[in-house]
């Protein structure tokens, strides 16, 4: 059951600096290290590239493409303080190796502390749920600026956040979010 610190402690996701709307990058590594940069949410990060490594490191193990034209990477990286997600939007598709073969055309990186936390369980929980949404997906692909898309993922995943004790008991908790 997530509590009220665990809540409060990832509100913070999806603020300003959240969205990359233009990846360039067609291949799945390069758009990883693309999005890490140019996502203004981790530049209170020191040093990238440990958690580019660290993402890379990670995808290289399994590929975070879950399907239906998303993947959410993660990695745990010294100098991260506190959960980070950037959302990078791909209009060409990245070819991510998804189990339904779908090229990935909204890419999350996650970036977490070195330690394993329930922030970080909840906040990748709670995206992946919402992002399991049909509609939510069709909205975010339909928008064109930043500020639109953040606020759509924002108001998902508070959504999200907000109606589940256990992220992983209530799949209606992003579905209906507009």
């Amino acid at each position: 059951m997530a509590d009220c610190n665990t809540r409060m402690s990832i509100l913070h996701c999806f603020d300003q600096g959240t969205v990359v709307t233009d990846l360039q990058s067609t291949d799945k590594f390069e758009a990883l290290r693309e999005l890490i940069r140019r996502a203004a949410v981790f530049k209170e990060i020191g040093n990238l590239d440990t958690l580019e490594n660290a993402v890379v490191a990670r995808e290289r193990l399994q590929s975070t493409g879950f399907g239906h034209g998303v993947a959410v990477a993660h990695g745990r990286a010294a100098g991260v303080e506190r959960v980070l997600i950037a959302m990078g939007l791909s209009r060409a598709g990245i070819p991510f190796e998804s189990p339904d073969g779908e090229p990935v055309r909204l890419l999350f990186v996650i970036a977490s502390p070195l330690m394993v936390s329930l922030d970080y369980l909840h906040a990748l929980s709670t995206l992946v749920r919402c992002l399991r949404q049909q509609p939510l997906r069709d909205r975010l692909l339909a928008a064109r600026e930043a500020g639109e898309i953040q606020r759509k993922l924002r108001q998902a995943f508070m959504t999200g956040v907000e109606r589940c004790d256990d992220p992983l008991t209530d799949p209606q908790a992003c579905g209906a979010a507009g």
